[in-house]
């Protein structure tokens, strides 16, 4: 089974640019898209519903903002979208579905980099869904949790983590966050399976930070202890472009 996640950063650009031809190319029986910035209603019918697949949107209230849409093969056999919380919901950022042996939320975590109000409102977010998580593992489920969660976890995950002490994205009290996921059950996939392999996932469009290497890895896959059995593979597709981000897939059995 593939699960793939790629915050696009902007749906109808990448679709414009033909970008998810590659990703589509492989086949995902998960496909998850955050950052899509976009309705259904504003997309032709071709891309609104990709052949041989079931879509699931919940795009934010504001136009032009955030949004997520996972596109599954088979039909979940439960949709949830946001997490319950009037104070995130309106922003798109949740979509949680059921599959066989396991629950998977894709999510686009808040940006803190609009100063300590949006800071504060990450972390909030966090302790949000870890309550909700908490909660669900008690009651016997398996979890996956992928997107973009803005935040590199170790110095390990960007280029420059002295520089970047103070930003968003690596400030203690959001990398703590991450910590409090892998404290209360959860294993960061990639880091799991290759400790010391320095790949990422983001680059800023400023500075020719993507051709000079100068990333961070900001999309996971977290997943519930239980289906360590099943994991095969975590694949970073830094050779695909279209957006800021790159895909990153899945392989579990």
């Amino acid at each position: 089974m593939k699960i793939i996640t790629w915050n696009v950063n902007g749906l109808r650009a990448v679709l414009r640019k033909e970008a998810l031809l590659p990703v589509l190319d492989w086949t995902p029986d998960l496909l998850c898209l955050q950052e899509i910035k976009a309705r259904p209603d504003q997309l032709a019918d071709e891309h609104r519903d990709l052949p041989g697949y079931h879509a699931i949107w919940n795009p934010a209230e504001r136009p032009g903002y955030s949004g997520v849409v996972t596109f599954a093969r088979t039909q979940p056999m439960e949709v949830d979208l946001g997490l319950g919380d009037v104070r995130f919901d309106a922003e798109g950022r949740v979509i949680r579905t059921r599959h066989p042996d396991f629950l998977l939320y894709n999510i686009y975590f808040p940006n803190g980099q609009r100063g300590k109000d949006r800071v504060d409102f990450k972390l909030a977010f966090y302790a949000a869904l870890l309550e909700q998580c908490d909660v669900l593992r008690a009651a016997g489920e398996s979890l996956l949790i992928t997107g973009d969660f803005n935040t590199a976890h170790q110095p390990i995950d960007l280029k420059n983590p002295k520089e970047n002490a103070s930003t968003s994205g690596f400030l203690p009290e959001e990398r703590e966050w991450v910590r409090k996921f892998l404290d209360h059950g959860f294993v960061d996939l990639y880091r799991y399976l290759y400790p010391d392999r320095v790949q990422y996932t983001w680059w800023t469009y400023r500075f020719n930070a993507r051709q000079r290497g100068i990333g961070w890895r900001l999309d996971y896959f977290l997943a519930s202890k239980d289906l360590l059995p099943r994991i095969r593979d975590v694949i970073v597709h830094d050779d695909i472009t279209g957006s800021d981000h790159c895909p990153v897939e899945l392989q579990i059995s």
